[in-house]
């Protein structure tokens, strides 16, 4: 990527009944390779091999025609979206008073209908309609357009095109973002029975546990991938044991490099032993050039959210707000008062417009009813839950200035420094970064922006477990307000909110403990 290494000279194969977790720090490549081995990206060098069909989820949902059906697009994973589409339009035709179409159809219905069975009949959609149901997605956001859907819907459209695909090998990125707690169990599940070839990029250490039985380890401070054909489990123990080999090797070797340098260095001053002094000189390169290396301490992210601008007692307002996509009415009547150092945390199952009132909220989307008012001295900060805040064009540097054009650039590398970003990598056009480190640019963007209501949409989606609790920490220590959506029980407890607003109804009350069991099922 640019002038770093992400990873050199790996060779591996995915077989049938593999169920292979990759995993590395934030940043380190792991989405990088799951494209190449995907097709959509490129290698500098090395070649990949298919045998069969490969499904693959991106972390990004914003794939295919976005007025095509939901229910279409994960039906057209088997070709069957364009054989439906025939059908119908054949019994529309059916149905003409005008003889002639009408006879043409009935003559065409039974091809139409040979071909419907070949590609899997209507058990087939049955099928696709049970996966969507275990995800989530009911009927109803089936027969939406995609593009009607928030980014959640999106993400569980492509996931369940993919399981329903029956796609020999599968490349899963993040496949719990965005999933309810028995969407989760579910998955796990269907991925345990899965007989096809598996790898998975995921933090959820328990869905690791459960299903993968071989460990990819993208290293990345040796660029090496290293492979464990062992679970979980048995893998963080010997991940353990051999760092600690490579300790001792390296404690042991540098002790004897040491000593044969400081013999060296005696014996060269008499020049009838320069040549021997040479030799020993060169034994002890040798000796620290056959090491592997040690792995460094994995940097993580130093978060500190702004300290929040002066502001009046209530900064935001938002009143009698409505929304709706065609027929379907997302929600009503949202009334909302934002005082200044509130803590509000929106609860409400997928699809219920959690994502689309935090747009309104921060003037990207338009209410059908309603005004959000402005209050003395406001200053937001919104973290969108799929990065489009990001310039995904311009580079790390180009966005944070824009974020704080007020800042010089020397303060501004200072500040991406911290969150991770240093030398060439603040040059990386956006586009290229990782999940995690999308989220990592878009929580930089927010710490200099001195904003004192802040509107975070699923935060700690993508981040390894370090780069979370920095968040986590960083939102209990935040002085300003903020109005928070997540599936996260993490998140909710570090924001110890005094509110709560459960949409689509718009009900708002105080927070108790009673709501804490509808946050994964949000």
């Amino acid at each position: 990527m640019g002038a770093r290494l992400l990873l050199e000279k790996a060779s591996f194969q995915i077989a049938a009944g593999d169920k292979i977790g990759l995993v590395g720090r934030n940043g380190a490549g792991k989405t990088t390779l799951t494209k190449i081995l995907a097709g959509a990206g490129q290698a500098a060098s090395g070649t990949i091999t298919s045998a069969g069909s490969v499904g693959y989820l991106p972390q990004d949902p914003r794939t295919g025609d976005p007025e095509v059906l939901a229910m279409d697009r994960i039906l057209s994973a088997r070709g069957l979206d364009a054989v439906l589409a025939r059908m119908r339009r054949t019994e529309e035709e059916m149905a003409s008073t005008d003889d002639s179409v009408r006879e043409a159809a009935m003559d065409r219905y039974a091809r139409v209908e040979a071909q419907l069975v070949a590609a899997g009949g209507y058990a087939a959609e049955a099928e696709a309609a049970r996966i969507s149901a275990n995800l989530g997605l009911p009927d109803r956001v089936l027969q939406q357009p995609l593009s009607t859907l928030s980014g959640g819907q999106r993400r569980r459209v492509e996931l369940a095109r993919i399981l329903f695909s029956d796609a020999e090998t599968m490349l899963l990125d993040e496949p719990t973002n965005h999933l309810d707690a028995d969407s989760v169990a579910w998955l796990r599940s269907y991925l345990i029975n899965y007989s096809g070839g598996l790898l998975v990029i995921s933090h959820d250490t328990d869905l690791l546990g459960e299903t993968v039985n071989k460990v990819f380890h993208l290293d990345a401070n040796r660029s090496v991938l290293d492979v464990y054909a062992m679970n979980w489990k048995r893998y963080l123990q010997q991940r353990a044991t051999d760092e600690e080999r490579r300790r001792r090797e390296r404690k042991n070797a540098e002790r004897k490099a040491d000593r044969l340098r400081t013999q060296a260095e005696k014996m060269g001053a008499k020049a009838t032993k320069a040549v021997a002094a040479k030799n020993m000189a060169r034994r002890a390169d040798r000796l620290m050039a056959g090491l592997e290396a040690v792995r460094a301490e994995d940097r993580v992210a130093r978060i500190k959210l702004p300290e929040p601008a002066p502001c009046g007692r209530t900064p935001l307002t938002a009143t009698g707000l409505s929304k709706s996509y065609g027929s379907l009415e997302v929600f009503a009547g949202v009334d909302l008062a934002i005082d200044r150092g509130s803590r509000v945390v929106i609860l409400g199952l997928n699809g219920a417009g959690k994502t689309t009132l935090l747009r309104i909220l921060a003037g990207i989307g338009e209410p059908d009813t309603g005004q959000v008012h402005a209050g003395h001295g406001l200053k937001l900060g919104y973290y969108a839950q799929e990065h489009e805040t990001l310039d995904v064009d311009r580079t790390v540097l180009a966005n944070m200035k824009t974020a704080a054009p007020d800042l010089n650039e020397t303060d501004v590398r200072k500040v991406l420094g911290s969150f991770l970003f240093s030398g060439d990598d603040v040059e990386k056009p956006a586009e290229v970064l990782s999940g995690g480190e999308k989220t990592r640019l878009a929580l930089a963007t927010l710490v200099v922006s001195s904003a004192n209501v802040l509107l975070l949409d699923e935060p700690t989606n993508n981040l390894d477990p370090a780069s979370r609790e920095e968040i986590l920490a960083a939102i209990h220590s935040y002085a300003g307000a903020i109005v928070l959506v997540t599936h996260d029980e993490g998140a909710v407890e570090a924001l110890e909110p005094d509110r709560v607003l459960v949409l689509p109804d718009g009900t708002e009350d105080l927070w108790t403990a009673d709501y804490a069991e509808l946050i994964t099922l949000a």
